[in-house]
């Protein structure tokens, strides 16, 4: 316990937490309202904070970190201000997402997962966009691009970038 009272973000994650659980108590199967509740005010759902999940729910830590490993959209740490997602999934691989990750990773000098050291961009995976006629997809900053290049994206980055 010692090591986690040692981050500085620690006092404001667990207010948060305090509010989000209380707004939520009365909630059958709460949880995963819980959660997204506490990343849509944190950026992410801060492994400090599960232990105070788990007791406030009567489950175990293990029950709760399971549930925010399974779900892709759950960070443990908050995105770069430039968000962009690649879609992986079938129809999007079928029209050439592996490529397109591969070569605007190397331009970009990221992985899938990855945030710049100043916080300025992450790039990250999807399994579904629910744009499979316009493959291959991606989302900037919660907008929805169909039919994208390597180019494409490099500019739409360039100019969230430049309004930030």
């Amino acid at each position: 316990m010692a090591k986690l009272a040692q981050h500085a973000d620690l006092p404001q994650y667990q207010a948060v937490t305090r509010e989000v659980l209380a707004a939520h108590r009365d909630e059958p199967g709460a949880l995963l309202p819980i959660l997204h509740d506490i990343q849509e005010r944190l950026g992410a759902v801060p492994p400090e904070v599960l232990p105070m999940i788990a007791e406030d729910l009567c489950l175990s830590r293990a029950e709760v970190h399971g549930v925010v490993s399974f779900y892709h959209d759950f960070r443990a740490t908050a995105p770069g201000r430039v968000h962009l997602k690649l879609c992986q999934a079938e129809a999007c691989q079928s029209m050439g997402a592996k490529a397109l990750t591969a070569e605007l990773q190397d331009k970009l000098g990221l992985q899938l997962g990855e945030t710049r050291e100043d916080g300025s961009l992450t790039l990250d995976a999807v399994y579904c966009l629910g744009n499979c006629a316009c493959a291959p997809s991606a989302m900037l900053n919660g907008e929805l691009y169909g039919r994208v290049d390597v180019e494409d994206l490099l500019d739409l980055v360039e100019e969230q970038e430049a309004r930030l």
